[in-house]
């Protein structure tokens, strides 16, 4: 344990790439294979369930350390992190010299796994044991992995390249090894291990890792958002001319690999799987697809993505998202929200790994797997004819009735790559939404942000803002798209103009309007406003604009209206 706490203030020191991706290759060269393995699956995103409540936590901290729980929910405030938080305050462990050390697999075996297993009493002993045997920053690790928000700023392409280059393997081949189900044995991290060519862990539900396009914007430079409109020009610029690539439309659904494989059993009737982009198993939410995957031949991967479809249009983002809700999985909820699986790329035919070569060549490949199919839920994404980039900019511009988000842009020769390499793979998206909101509240933030609030709440009016009854209501959270120099102007203001505290959060005088740029939006029950809006990001500060100048909820509720149907959209 004491290793990986070392690791862990590592990473947590610096913010750069190579420094985080050297110290977990050289964690990964010398851990004992168990805690390689846990360490693993910790840093590729594996999800840990909350062991003790936050209030629980608090309360036991309180009466090991004498300090009162006001006091401790003080000092959370101003630390804004509650592990580490509950690690400067408690005292020093009383263990002897002979005590021996915890590994980060005892830690899993003999304290998370038992407290997951008992009642609050038994959780209260649990934490008081390992308290009395680790140091304050094994503490701090320990209280990260029973909360549930184990987050310290490392990517999965970070870990990725720090396995490849500590065993000396293609890091292409490295993140198909971690693809799919990693379970936190021995076994798994030995597997990492074999040379290329080698591969005791194959396993046949195992997807291929995503390749992911590149926004459009990152034409312009550094600095880019995604507001920012790109010129034809400066695509034509850098792209070359249009002819030499294939237009898609860009869906708006669950990106998902369908995999239909020999050595699928008894976990599938079908003998097919499938994942979405983060790896996780979701054939039960759609198992008419499952069934539709019979129709394709063995060795059979498909790269695309499920679609809520109907009459020959897609549905809105929030009906695909019923489906994945565990509760409302019944028969009459597939009738109600139908879907389709829009496939654009083949990754596997007859067992036989396609990536490598061109996506011409591939999607020739697939139109043949579909015809031979023929299965509507099976479709092919059609690619948009065009011979110019400004027809293609016409296109996109139709993609508001057409219910898409903009267009997709792949090189005709590209390979199937790993991750986000840029230049082949691009997305046009349409111009996002946008409103003009008043921060309301803010609340600090994680990791190196812990002590500036960076987490800010916004409201809309009810009502026409000149009539004296008018009220704010809050209608979104967003911590992103802020500069760094922008942030610290905003954390001054949020301290100068605070009107109540709540933990770590402030209620703030409703003076800053900000304009708020989203996806999409739909009601909501969970919301006091009746609506969410989906990815929500900060595009500006509104400097120009008084509170009195930002959205009502009328705006909201008119763009609700027309993100349900846009014109022209003929269902």
């Amino acid at each position: 344990m004491k290793r990986f706490s070392r690791l862990v203030t590592e990473l947590d020191s610096t913010t750069k790439s190579s420094a985080k991706q050297a110290a977990l290759a050289s964690y990964f060269r010398e851990a004992d294979p168990a805690d390689g393995a846990w360490a693993v699956a910790i840093f590729t995103g594996r999800r840990l369930k909350r062991v003790v409540p936050y209030k629980e936590l608090r309360a036991l901290a309180s009466e090991a350390s004498g300090l009162p729980e006001w006091l401790v929910r003080e000092c959370h405030s101003a630390v804004g992190d509650l592990s580490e938080t509950i690690s400067l305050i408690l005292p020093r462990p009383q263990k002897g010299d002979d005590a021996p050390e915890r590994t980060l697999t005892d830690i899993f075996e003999q304290r998370i796994r038992p407290m997951q297993r008992t009642d609050t009493s038994g959780k209260a002993r649990i934490l008081r044991e390992s308290w009395s045997e680790l140091d304050a920053d094994e503490r701090y690790v320990f209280h990260k992995l029973i909360s549930g928000n184990f987050r310290i700023g490392v990517q999965k392409r970070s870990v990725v390249r720090a396995l490849a280059e500590a065993f000396e393997v293609d890091p292409g081949v490295m993140a198909h090894r971690l693809s799919g189900r990693f379970e936190p044995t021995p076994e798994a991290f030995d597997a990492l291990k074999a040379p290329e060519g080698e591969d005791p862990g194959s396993d046949a539900a195992r997807p291929y890792p995503f390749y992911l396009a590149s926004p459009i914007e990152t034409l312009l430079g550094t600095g880019a958002s995604s507001t920012d409109t790109v010129p034809v020009e400066t695509i034509e610029a850098q792209l070359g001319p249009a002819w030499g690539w294939i237009a898609e439309w860009k869906w708006d659904g669950i990106r998902a690999q369908l995999i239909r494989r020999d050595g699928l059993g008894s976990d599938s009737i079908h003998r097919a799987m499938l994942w979405s982009r983060g790896e996780e198993e979701i054939a039960e939410s759609f198992p008419e697809i499952l069934s539709a995957a019979s129709e394709l031949p063995h060795g059979t991967v498909l790269d695309g993505e499920i679609v809520a479809f109907e009459h020959g249009s897609p549905l809105p983002f929030q009906a695909l998202q019923r489906r994945l809700q565990r509760k409302q999985r019944e028969a009459l909820l597939f009738q109600d929200v139908p879907v389709v699986f829009m496939a654009y790329d083949v990754l596997e035919h007859e067992g036989e790994d396609l990536r490598e070569r061109p996506l011409s060549e591939r999607l020739e490949v697939l139109n043949r797997l579909l015809d031979r199919a023929q299965s509507d839920l099976l479709r092919r994404s059609e690619p948009v004819e065009h011979s110019t980039w400004e027809e293609l900019e016409r296109a996109r511009s139709e993609s508001r009735e057409r219910n898409v988000e903009g267009l997709m842009l792949k090189l005709a020769d590209s390979p199937y790559r790993v991750g986000r390499v840029r230049g082949d793979w691009w997305k046009w998206k349409v111009e996002p939404y946008t409103l003009d909101a008043v921060m309301v509240g803010a609340q600090l933030g994680h990791g190196r942000r812990a002590s500036l609030f960076t987490d800010y709440t916004f409201a809309l009016w009810d009502r026409d803002p000149q009539d004296e009854a008018a009220a704010l209501v809050p209608i979104a959270k967003a911590y992103s798209g802020l500069t760094n120099q922008e942030i610290k102007s905003v954390d001054k203001f949020v301290r100068d103009h605070t009107v109540a505290r709540h933990g770590p959060t402030r209620t703030v005088e409703p003076e800053m309007v900000f304009e708020l740029a989203f996806e999409g939006i739909q009601e909501s029950s969970r919301h006091k406003s009746g609506l969410a809006l989906r990815f929500p990001r900060m595009a500006r500060i509104r400097s120009d604009k008084t509170p009195e100048q930002a959205d009502t909820m009328a705006t909201a509720r008119a763009l609700l209206e027309y993100h349900r149907s846009p014109p022209g959209l003929s269902r």
